[in-house]
């Protein structure tokens, strides 16, 4: 493996150093972004209330990015929604954005239908090992882990356990076993199958930080000439310190890696068991849950690729569903299935949203990992890369 685009980094600024994860480089860069006028914008995630309240920002005062410096794991938003809906796709402005894997796939799904400009963004990428839903992990924290929530003042994956740390230490438990129960990670988060977003410009991470830089720096990668430049150009103005990662290291960081999609490997595959894959099977087999829908239009609000002005769920006439009444459930979400399943990048906001937990991410993963097997297609990669959905109606009874 080459490692000519890989680094340990750290950041030079001082406060920065020390308030943001693992030496602070992200920060660094999107502060460089701004004082130099790359960008209009950086989009982050910043803490609302506390620790389990994540509040999307955009920020244009460089002084202003420290507010966004370090993780929150309970952060459940995809920011591609907040991007393309509050930001009309960057079309007249320039902006970077930190992405977890599923944020980064959906910002190239948006750019593949030209909602928003690639040229125009700059995505910054964090390995993500999955997040977590606030209110639950809150519970599960009082009651398994026997901590006040209001007492955590960081929480993190490794080695396969769920640390909470306080004041007075840490807590862990295994990940797999909390799993079993129903709590940790969101359902989605547990199938993912892309871990480093290699689908950005720039990837930073700890895992493969060994030596004496564990826990003080970041593993850098870069995947693009844009993301190349840009590191370039930081280190240049001596903002960032850079090292060649250690040998072990690397082995270490794709060890995590391969173990993580190995986990979300076997999540699917208990997840899609008992169906085939095809559209009317998946459907019989959530028959029951998807006759609890309410239509209150949740999951469609939610989920980020969802973007047509006029639904044609909502479109009067005796060809859909007469003014004022709502379709029924499973032709509400098989409408829906046939118009964007080929995008569907399980990021979970439609689940995350519905009142009646249908488990509506597990169907339309299963039916997006169906359209890769037919077409070779991957979702959230290259722009460039189409989906020949021209007929929906004529593709869907292929699955």
């Amino acid at each position: 493996m080459s490692t000519e685009n890989m680094y340990y980094a750290y950041s030079a600024i001082d406060d920065i150093k020390q308030k943001g994860e693992y030496g602070g480089v992200v920060t660094t860069i999107m502060k460089y972004l701004l004082e130099n006028n790359i960008v209009d914008g950086v989009v982050a995630v910043e803490e609302g209330v506390d620790i389990y309240d994540a509040v999307p920002c955009l920020i244009t005062k460089s002084e202003d990015v420290i507010k966004t410096a370090g993780s929150i794991h309970c952060g459940t938003l995809n920011l591609a929604k907040f991007v393309y809906k509050y930001l009309d796709g960057c079309r007249d402005m320039k902006i970077a954005v930190t992405c977890k894997p599923c944020d980064a796939m959906t910002m190239r799904e948006l750019m593949k239908k030209g909602k928003i400009i690639e040229d125009n963004v700059i995505m910054i990428g964090v390995n993500c090992g999955g997040t977590m839903p606030p209110v639950p992990t809150m519970k599960m924290i009082k009651d398994v882990y026997e901590l006040n929530p209001k007492d955590v003042i960081k929480e993190e994956i490794a080695k396969g356990k769920l640390i909470m740390e306080t004041a007075d230490g840490e807590v862990a438990f295994g990940i797999e076993d909390l799993e079993e129960e129903g709590m940790g990670r969101r359902e989605n988060c547990q199938r993912c199958s892309l871990k480093i977003p290699s689908n950005t410009d720039i990837a930073l991470g700890n895992w493969g930080v060994i030596g004496p830089l564990a826990g003080k720096a970041t593993f850098v990668e870069t995947f693009s000439d844009k993301g190349a430049k840009i590191l370039q150009e930081v280190i240049d103005a001596g903002l960032i310190a850079v090292e060649e990662p250690i040998e072990k290291g690397v082995e270490i960081r794709e060890k995590i890696n391969n173990v993580m999609l190995k986990n979300s490997a076997k999540k699917k595959e208990e997840d899609f068991a008992g169906t085939t894959g095809d559209i009317i099977d998946v459907f019989y087999k959530y028959d029951e849950e998807f006759s609890s829908c309410m239509k209150c239009y949740g999951c469609r609000e939610a989920c980020p690729l969802c973007f047509c002005e006029d639904c044609c769920l909502e479109a009067e006439g005796p060809e859909w569903v007469p003014g004022g009444y709502t379709p029924a459930a499973p032709f509400f979400h098989l409408t829906r299935m046939v118009h964007m399943v080929d995008a569907c990048t399980n990021c979970g906001q439609c689940s995350e949203v519905c009142p009646c937990e249908i488990p509506v991410a597990k169907v339309w993963n299963t039916v997006n990992n169906k359209v890769k097997e037919i077409y070779g297609y991957q979702s959230g990669f290259d722009v460039d890369q189409r989906i020949p959905f021209t007929d929906h109606i004529s593709h869907a009874k292929k699955l």
